[in-house]
C-alpha cells in the first residue's frame, strides 16, 4: 500500500470517483488476477504541465473475471488485450485525478461476448 501512497494522493479520484489508497491496491489485486502472463505496452505519451495522458495495451489469457461497463466477463481462458487511454492529473509529484477510458467493446468482440452488426444491416 505504501508503494501506491507514494504514486498516488490518497484518496485519489478516478472517473469522478474518490478512491482510497486500499481501493487502488485490491483493483490492482483484482487486474492481476484477471490475466495470466500479463504484458503491458505503452503506445503513446503526451505530457501538458501537471498533466499526463497515457496511451497503452494491457492483456493476457483471461482466467479471472473482467470488470466491464456491460458487467463481468468471465474467465475465457483466450488471450484478450484492452487499449487504455488515461489522463493523469499530478498534485505536487504525485497523482491526484485519473480519466480513464478502455475499448471494451473490441475486447469482448474479440472474444466473442457480443456480437456487432454486420454492414448489410446497418
Amino acid at each position: 500500500m505504501e508503494a501506491f501512497r507514494a504514486l498516488y494522493t490518497d484518496p485519489v479520484t478516478v472517473n469522478g470517483a474518490a478512491l482510497t489508497a486500499g481501493d487502488l491496491v485490491t483493483r490492482a489485486r483484482a487486474l492481476q488476477q484477471t490475466f495470466e502472463g500479463a504484458q503491458h505496452e505503452v503506445v503513446a505519451v503526451v505530457e501538458d504541465g501537471d498533466r499526463v495522458a497515457l496511451a497503452f495495451r494491457v492483456g493476457g489469457r483471461q482466467v479471472g473475471p473482467l470488470g466491464t461497463a456491460a458487467g463481468p466477463l468471465p474467465p475465457t481462458g483466450r488471450h484478450v488485450e484492452l487499449r487504455v487511454v488515461d489522463v493523469l492529473t499530478l498534485t505536487g509529484g504525485r497523482i491526484s485525478d485519473v480519466w480513464t477510458v478502455a475499448d471494451e467493446l473490441g475486447a469482448l468482440a474479440a472474444v466473442g461476448a457480443v456480437a456487432l452488426v454486420p454492414d448489410a444491416l446497418v
